[in-house]
């Protein structure tokens, strides 16, 4: 693993969406990301670690971090929390 690796927080991921303030199905969502952060970067949260880009997905999803949509999905900034 080199030091170039990238290990971002999940929280990172909602704020980009925001600033994008746009809709995502989870294929563009996952392209926007490694747009962003590229493709070998790492999340994490205060829960879990070690995640890429299709497990951060999820895992924002199962905490009910997603606003849905008809066409998607969003985020809101009440959805992050502030710890």
């Amino acid at each position: 693993m080199g030091s170039d690796m990238k290990d971002i927080h999940a929280h990172e991921v909602m704020h980009m969406m925001l600033e994008q303030d746009g809709v995502f199905s989870r294929e563009s969502l996952a392209q926007a990301i490694i747009k962003r952060f590229g493709a070998d970067a790492t999340f994490h949260s205060c829960s879990a670690d070690n995640m890429d880009v299709h497990a951060v997905i999820n895992f924002l999803e199962t905490r009910g971090k997603f606003v849905a949509r008809d066409d998607g999905f969003s985020t809101a900034q009440n959805k992050i929390c502030n710890h």
